[in-house]
């Protein structure tokens, strides 16, 4: 006794196989319209510059990227928003001088700080600048904590930062001539270093100048560590009530431009004729906004709290 075998159709067969090309064609075109900026990245040629823009995917920190990348620099372009990041590198990449990278972080955690830390020493040679431009501002005015436990802006605004920094320090070193700037403000509430979390009286304006001033603290002290290695640290404010996310959540009328600001920070990044170690108001040069930044006891204090803090001690 024979079994009966089935033959496939052709028709059938051939409408099946239509079928699936047009599926893979219809996926790979999903493909292309959602991820297209990611095959516009590109790394560094040989001698160009490599800049470090933290909180670069909108406001202050864009404008300072476009910039940079527009006088023929190589831009890493860093935030939470990877859609924000993606579209400012296919931007600079799209125009033709500069160059880009999009690298995602959020500095409410320490181990991505230190992911992202490490993943620019593995992935870049040099690295000519680091602007410490991320930050979050003072509203909504309530206390919040980061991933690690640790009143928010305090973290966000400062420590992050002072951990990146440290971590990218082996190669601004080696790059030097090479410059930091720190994106700070004229709010500058000193630190009561019996309550540096913030316990007791916390306001978001309080937490925020506390923030900011700990980075000029920072700004001092690597000034005078990092004498006569050929690395500048400076801290800007840049400009007063810019129109920014920041500014627009505070719900303040801006009375300056985002192009100040950048007009400002770019002097701290290209500028010849500038020495390390001072605070800008704008583009001049003058005294911190608050004298705790002088005070070499309390910048000690400030510098083993934060290694502390951040795992570096």
């Amino acid at each position: 006794m024979h079994r009966s075998r089935h033959v496939p159709n052709g028709r059938a067969t051939t409408r099946r196989s239509v079928a699936r090309l047009k599926m893979a064609l219809a996926v790979l075109a999903c493909v292309l319209m959602l991820a297209p900026s990611a095959w516009a990245q590109s790394r560094p040629t040989p001698g160009q510059q490599v800049v470090l823009v933290t909180g670069s995917t909108s406001g202050l920190g864009q404008e300072v990227a476009r910039r940079i990348a527009a006088s023929g620099a190589h831009v890493i372009v860093h935030g939470r928003n990877r859609e924000r990041g993606m579209a400012l590198v296919e931007e600079i990449e799209r125009g033709g001088t500069g160059s880009a990278w999009f690298y995602a972080a959020d500095f409410a955690s320490f181990a991505q700080v230190r992911e992202f830390g490490e993943a620019i020493l593995r992935d870049y040679a040099r690295l000519d600048v680091l602007v410490n431009n991320a930050g979050f501002g003072s509203a909504p005015d309530e206390r919040l904590l980061s991933e690690d436990g640790h009143e928010f802006r305090f973290q966000v605004n400062y420590l992050a930062p002072f951990l990146l920094t440290r971590i990218l320090m082996p190669r601004l070193l080696d790059s030097a001539p090479s410059r930091i700037v720190n994106v700070s403000s004229l709010a500058a509430n000193a630190i009561d270093f019996d309550d540096v979390m913030i316990e007791n009286n916390f306001s978001g304006r309080r937490a925020y100048g506390q923030s900011k001033h700990s980075q000029v603290m920072m700004t001092f002290d690597l000034a005078e560590e990092l004498e006569g290695t050929g690395v500048m640290v400076n801290a800007v404010h840049p400009a007063a009530y810019m129109p920014t996310g920041m500014v627009r959540r505070l719900g303040v009328t801006p009375v300056a431009t985002i192009d100040e600001g950048a007009t400002a920070v770019m002097q701290l990044v290209t500028s010849t004729e500038i020495e390390g170690g001072q605070f800008f108001n704008g583009l001049r040069a003058g005294r911190a906004p608050n004298a705790q930044a002088y005070d070499l006891e309390a910048r000690a204090m400030l510098k083993e709290l934060s290694e502390d803090l951040t795992g570096l001690r």
